[in-house]
C-alpha cells in the first residue's frame, strides 16, 4: 500500500504526496547552468594556458626530447621524443621500436597517447621502445612538406642509431593526416621504415559513395584552392589551423551546435573532467605555412595526386607508394565520415590492377575495417586501443613476415575450447584472410563519369588559383601586415570563443566563486522528474532537427557539385572528355624497375634447388597456405617461431623474413619446379628428420582446427616429396 494511506506511523523518509516538480527542476537547472558556464570558463583558461606554452601537447606520458627539428639544416617545427615508461612497465631493448605521429590537421600533438589506454600505452605495455614525433604551434620560416618528410627521415636514422642491436626497422603509426605523411616518408625512404600503420588516414581523396561522404565535395563547391591562398595571405604567409578544425565541426552540426554542450550540461556532475580533457586537445589549434597548406590542398585534397604517383618533391623525387618495402596496415571504419574506407583503401585500386600485381610487386598490404567507430575513435577510443591496436602491436612480427599480397585482418574474441589457446596472448585472436581487388571495390566508389567531375573540379581549381595569384594576391599581400594578420587569426570564431569565455573577461569574475558555492549546495533532480524527461525529449528533437538539416545540406551540396562539374561544356573547357580514358591513369611502369624485376626473377630461378630443411619447410607451408580456404592465423606464426627456436639452424627474424619471401617468389615464378625441388633440399636429412618435418607441417595446418579440403589436397601433393 502507498505510504500516504498506510496506518503505520510516518518516519519522515517517505516521498510526499505532491512533489514540487518545477521547483526542484528550476533549482537544479540553475545550478547546472552555473556549473556549465564555469566549465566553459575553465576551457577558455585551458586554451590560453596551452597557447602560452612553447611546446603544448596532451601526452599523458613523460618523455625526453631526442632531436629538435629547429636544429636541423632545414629547420622544421617538429621534434623527436622518447616516451618514458610509467612505473612498473619494463621495456625490452631487443624489441623493435615504435614511432607514433599525430596529425597536424589544425590540432596540437599528443592525442595518440593522451591517456593510459591509448596507442602509446599499448606499445609500452607490450614492452616495445616508443618514440613520438610532435610539433609546435608555429611553423619554421620557409617550412614545406618535403622538408618535414626529410626531417622525419633524420628522426628515423636517429632511432636506428639508438637501437644498434635491433635488426628490425621502426614501426611507424600515422594517425589521420599523419597517415599520408608516413606513407610519403616510407615511399621516399623505404630503407628506414618498418611496417607502416595508417590509422584513419585519407590517401585517395576523391573516393567515396554517393549520399554518404560530403567532405570530398568541399574543394569543388568553393571553387578550388584559391580560398586557401587568400586565407594564408591574410595571415601573412601562415594558415590558421582553426579553419581545418571548423571543417571537421561543420560535418556534424548536431554534435557541434547541440549534443556536445547538452551532454555536458545534462551530466555536469560527472562529465566536466572528460569534456575538459578532450577539449585540451581539440582547442589547441596550430598554424601552417602557406606553402604547406597549398601543397596539401592542391596535391591531396583537390588534386588527389598522391595515390597515382603524381607528386614530385622539390628535390625532384617522385612519391610512389610502390617503392614502400615494408608491410602497410590500413585501419579504417564504416562509421568514419571524415576518412571513409573508400578514401583509406582506394589507393590500392589506383595503383594495382590485381591482387597478383600486388604479390608480384613484392608488397604486403593489410587492412582492417571497423563496423561503426567514428573518425576520432580510431586513434582515441580506449576500446579500440585495447583491441585493435593491441592486436596490431602484438602481431607486428607476423605482419612483417607475411608473403606479399592483399590481406584483411579479422579479430575475434577467444572462446572456451579454442584450439591451441596456449599460443594466443590476450583475449583476442588475429586471423589474416587473402583478399582481391573486388573486395575493395565492393566497399563502393565512383563511376567513370563521377571521376570526371572531380577531375574537372581539380582543373578549375588550378585555373582559379592561377587567376588569384596573378590578379589579387599582390594586392592582398600589400594590404595585410603582421598586426592585422594576428588579429584576424585571433578573431576566428573557434579561437575568439575561448578568449571570451575565460578569466580574461572581467564579466566572468564572479563565476568561479559562484560555482564553488553551487557545488557545496548541489541538489540534482531525480531522473523521474517530468521536466527532466521533457528536457531529454527536447534534446532528442534538437538532435533530430539538426541531423535532418545536415542530410538536406549534404544532399544539396552533392547535387550542386555533380550538376555543375558534370556539365559537358565545363569538362570540355577544362580539357576533359568523357570519351577519353579514365580521368586518372594508373601510374606508369618504370622501365628500370621492370628490368630490375626481370633480373631478380632470373636470379631466383637459379636458386630453386638451393637450400635445406628450412627452405623445404617454408616452401611446403606457403604452398598449403595459398589454398583458397586457407587463412593465416597468429597461432601458426607462434608455432613457427617455436620451431625456429628449437631447430639447430640459427635464424634471426630478418633472415627468416628474407628466406620466407624468397620461397614465396620461387613458388610464384614456377610452382611446379619449386615443389619438385623439395626432395633435393632434403637429400641430406634422415628419414626420421623428414618425418618430423612433415609432422610439423601437418601441425601448422591443424593448429586452427580441421584443415579445409583444398589444404588437405595440397598436403597430399607434397607428402611424397618430403617423406622418403
Amino acid at each position: 500500500m502507498n505510504a500516504q494511506f498506510s496506518d503505520q506511523p510516518r518516519t519522515g523518509d517517505e516521498e510526499p504526496l505532491f512533489r514540487n516538480w518545477w521547483g526542484e527542476y528550476l533549482i537544479d537547472s540553475c545550478q547546472r547552468t552555473i556549473l556549465f558556464w564555469d566549465t566553459m570558463r575553465q576551457r577558455g583558461n585551458q586554451y590560453r594556458k596551452s597557447m602560452a606554452r612553447q611546446r603544448p601537447h596532451v601526452l599523458h606520458f613523460d618523455f625526453e626530447v631526442i632531436l629538435d627539428g629547429l636544429d636541423l639544416p632545414e629547420p622544421v617545427n617538429y621534434g623527436l621524443a622518447r616516451i618514458l615508461p610509467p612505473a612498473g612497465v619494463e621495456i625490452d631493448p631487443g624489441k623493435r621500436p615504435f614511432v607514433v605521429i599525430d596529425p597536424r590537421a589544425g590540432h596540437g600533438p599528443g592525442i595518440g597517447g593522451f591517456k593510459p589506454e591509448s596507442e602509446i600505452g599499448v606499445i609500452l605495455t607490450a614492452g616495445h621502445p616508443c618514440y613520438f614525433i610532435g610539433f609546435t604551434p608555429e611553423p619554421a620560416p620557409q617550412q614545406t612538406i618535403p622538408k618535414v618528410i626529410r626531417a622525419q627521415a633524420r628522426f628515423l636514422e636517429k632511432i636506428i642509431e639508438l637501437h644498434p642491436n635491433c635488426p628490425e626497422k621502426p614501426v611507424l603509426i600515422g594517425n589521420c593526416q599523419a597517415g599520408w605523411a608516413v606513407m610519403m616518408l616510407a615511399a621516399l625512404h623505404p630503407d628506414l621504415c618498418g611496417p607502416v600503420i595508417a590509422a584513419g588516414a585519407p590517401l585517395s581523396y576523391w573516393a567515396g559513395v554517393r549520399g554518404e561522404n560530403p567532405m570530398r565535395y568541399t574543394g569543388g563547391i568553393l571553387g578550388g584552392s584559391w580560398l586557401t591562398a587568400l586565407i594564408s595571405d591574410l595571415g601573412e604567409g601562415r594558415f590558421n589551423g582553426s579553419w581545418l578544425v571548423q571543417n571537421f565541426e561543420y560535418l556534424n552540426p548536431a554534435n557541434t551546435l547541440w549534443s556536445k554542450q547538452y551532454n555536458l550540461y545534462a551530466n555536469i556532475d560527472s562529465e566536466a573532467p572528460r569534456f575538459l580533457e578532450f577539449e585540451r586537445w581539440w582547442n589547441a589549434h596550430v598554424m601552417l605555412n602557406a606553402e604547406e597548406i597549398q601543397f596539401i590542398v592542391d596535391n591531396l585534397f583537390i588534386g588527389n595526386k598522391l595515390s597515382t604517383a603524381g607528386i614530385i618533391t622539390d628535390d625532384n623525387k617522385r612519391i610512389d607508394f610502390r617503392n614502400i618495402k615494408s608491410p602497410i596496415i590500413c585501419f579504417c571504419s564504416r562509421g568514419d565520415n571524415i576518412t571513409p574506407p573508400q578514401q583509406a583503401l582506394g589507393w590500392i585500386l589506383d595503383i594495382y590492377e590485381s591482387a597478383e600485381d600486388i604479390s608480384k610487386s613484392g608488397q604486403t598490404i593489410i587492412y582492417s575495417v571497423h563496423d561503426n567507430i567514428g573518425h576520432l575513435g580510431i586513434f582515441v577510443s580506449a576500446g579500440i586501443a585495447l583491441k585493435e591496436h593491441s592486436e596490431f602491436t602484438g602481431n607486428i612480427d607476423m605482419f612483417d613476415c607475411l608473403p606479399p599480397g592483399l590481406y584483411e585482418i579479422i579479430i575475434e574474441k577467444t572462446e572456451p575450447g579454442t584450439p591451441h589457446s596456449e599460443l594466443i596472448e590476450g583475449d583476442y585472436i588475429t586471423r589474416l584472410e587473402r583478399r582481391g581487388l573486388d573486395d575493395i571495390r565492393a566497399l563502393g566508389g565512383n563511376t567513370p563519369n563521377e571521376e570526371l567531375c572531380f577531375a574537372a573540379a581539380a582543373r578549375l581549381s588550378e585555373a582559379n588559383y592561377g587567376f588569384y595569384r596573378t590578379n589579387l594576391q599582390p594586392l592582398v599581400r600589400i594590404m595585410t601586415g603582421e598586426t592585422l594578420a594576428k588579429e584576424i587569426a585571433r578573431s576566428h570564431p573557434l579561437r575568439s570563443r575561448y578568449e571570451f569565455l575565460s578569466d580574461e573577461n572581467p564579466l566572468l569574475a564572479a563565476l568561479a566563486p559562484l560555482a564553488e558555492q553551487v557545488k557545496e549546495t548541489r541538489t540534482p533532480t531525480p531522473p523521474d522528474n517530468p521536466f527532466i524527461i521533457a528536457q531529454e525529449i527536447f534534446s532528442d528533437w534538437m538532435t533530430w532537427s539538426l541531423d535532418n538539416f545536415r542530410s538536406w545540406r549534404d544532399i544539396t551540396t552533392e547535387q550542386i557539385f555533380f550538376s555543375l562539374y558534370g556539365q559537358n561544356w565545363l569538362q570540355t573547357l577544362m580539357g576533359l572528355k568523357a570519351s577519353d580514358s579514365p580521368a586518372r591513369r594508373h601510374p606508369g611502369r618504370n622501365p628500370s624497375h621492370l628490368a630490375r624485376l626481370q633480373r631478380k626473377k632470373q636470379e631466383l630461378r637459379q636458386r630453386i634447388a638451393q637450400g635445406g630443411t628450412w627452405e623445404a619447410l617454408l616452401r611446403g607451408l606457403l604452398y598449403t597456405c595459398q589454398a583458397e580456404e586457407a587463412a593465416i592465423d597468429e597461432r601458426m606464426f607462434k608455432l613457427l617461431g617455436k620451431f625456429r627456436e628449437d631447430y639447430p639452424a640459427e635464424l634471426d627474424r630478418n633472415q627468416f623474413k628474407k628466406m620466407l619471401r624468397e620461397q614465396f617468389f620461387l613458388l610464384l615464378i614456377d610452382e611446379e619446379a619449386a615443389l619438385d625441388a623439395i626432395p633435393k633440399l632434403l637429400e641430406k636429412e634422415s628419414p626420421e628428420q623428414r618425418r618430423k618435418l612433415y609432422d610439423q607441417l601437418i601441425r601448422f595446418t591443424e593448429v586452427t582446427g580441421p584443415p579445409a579440403a583444398t589444404v588437405t589436397h595440397r598436403l597430399a601433393r607434397i607428402e611424397p616429396l618430403i617423406l622418403p
